[in-house]
């Protein structure tokens, strides 16, 4: 799954500049070092995907891909006009989207990406993500590095 979420998100970069691809190797990386099994690290690669239009639903419907990896990329894709509490139910409800969830706010809220922006949005996606970490349950292990 790697090439293919590094084909649909070539070109896209994050909110500090840095190629998108990145973003996706560490979630991948984390759920790997956190336990996950290759369907969870595929979903890792693709969690964005559908959220950001790199990917079409129709695309993962058919793609050569167990059901599981479907249903976590599926839970992780927000909506739009969706509360953080419905978003979290939904990825809690999930069997393996929680650990997915949790190695992409790792990587998300890491202190050395976040020191590239500026004072209010960092302090505004500190708080983000610490909100959805509690609305998810997860307990404050730090970020990944």
């Amino acid at each position: 799954m790697e090439a293919a979420a590094r084909a649909a998100h070539a070109g896209q970069t994050d909110k500090a500049g840095r190629p998108y691809a990145e973003h996706l190797r560490a979630v991948a990386e984390g759920v790997r070092r956190r336990g996950g099994d290759d369907e969870q690290i595929a979903a890792g690669w693709l969690h964005d995907a559908v959220e950001d239009d790199a990917l079409s639903e129709r695309w993962l419907r058919e793609a050569a891909l167990s059901p599981r990896t479907k249903d976590i990329v599926l839970a992780l894709t927000k909506r739009a006009g969706e509360p953080p509490e419905a978003y979290a139910a939904r990825v809690l409800e999930t069997p393996g989207a929680p650990l997915v969830k949790e190695a992409d706010l790792a990587h998300n809220a890491d202190p050395v990406r976040l020191a590239v922006l500026d004072e209010a949005t960092r302090t505004r996606l500190t708080e983000k993500y610490a909100r959805m970490r509690a609305l998810l349950g997860l307990v404050d292990r730090g970020t990944d590095t």
